[in-house]
């Protein structure tokens, strides 16, 4: 039986525009998953929440939450 892991990532105190942003500036990158890994964003409240889940590869699961956060990164300081 694979591996279930799953990983939760909050942006807290984010504005909604800066969060709605954010959100759409990583859309493009969640298509094409590969099998058994899967990746949501919500806006709640002030905050954006990333939802991560893999079945099986953890070291997918790790290298895909550093690139959004990398990509995060880079899309705030682009906003700002």
């Amino acid at each position: 039986m694979p591996l279930k892991c799953n990983v939760q990532v909050t942006l807290n105190n984010i504005s909604k525009k800066k969060a709605a942003a954010i959100k759409n500036a990583l859309e493009p990158d969640n298509v094409n998953f590969p099998k058994g890994l899967s990746f949501e964003i919500k806006n709640i409240d002030n905050k954006l929440v990333f939802n991560f889940q893999s079945m099986g590869n953890t070291k997918k699961l790790v290298a895909t939450v550093d690139e959004v956060l990398e990509h995060v990164k880079l899309a705030s300081e682009i906003i700002e």
